[in-house]
């Protein structure tokens, strides 16, 4: 099919450009966007016209569902692009200072000696608790019922509280 001539291609364009662009326009979401791709649409029928001229609704469908996909592949892209650049230049999780990485130090090394003050059983529970293990596990691990690993926790935390108020400087 030669479409070039110029009065046959605008026919074709008058006739079939509402729908192609109400089409993408439904597809893409985005009005303006669906201009520019209808354009797109009717720029590959000008350079590459089908061979079948009753074939030109099936493939203005088949051209304008493609660049359609595309668009929205493309915008898909660009988000998760941005996404993961705004993730690595985020400016509120700057690298730690040096005084926040000491600081970091001694609240760990105090968690450590109050943890070191509880029954074994207790320390047990709370280091696996926070390790991310299950209860239905803490119980395994520990060798009591799974009901009770609630209870335990509960009270090995008051325990941990109770060492960290004690140590705390006095006024």
């Amino acid at each position: 099919m030669e479409i070039p001539e110029s009065d046959n291609f605008k026919s074709i364009f008058y006739t079939h450009y509402p729908i192609v662009r109400r089409k993408l326009a439904a597809l893409v979401r985005d009005e303006s966007a669906a201009d520019d791709l209808a354009q797109e649409v009717f720029l590959r029928l000008y350079r590459n016209p089908p061979d079948d001229p009753e074939a030109l609704g099936a493939w203005l469908h088949r051209v304008l569902t493609r660049i359609g996909y595309d668009y929205l592949n493309k915008q898909v892209r660009e988000r998760r692009l941005i996404n993961k650049q705004e993730l690595m230049y985020d400016t509120d999780a700057s690298a730690p200072t040096g005084e926040d990485v000491v600081l970091g130090k001694l609240d760990q090394e105090d968690v450590r000696n109050w943890l070191d003050g509880l029954p074994e059983r207790d320390r047990q529970a709370l280091l696996l608790k926070y390790s991310g293990y299950s209860y239905a596990e803490i119980a395994g691990e520990l060798g009591v019922n799974p009901p009770v690993v609630g209870t335990l926790l509960s009270r090995a935390t008051a325990k941990l509280k109770q060492h960290a108020v004690k140590s705390l400087p006095q006024e």
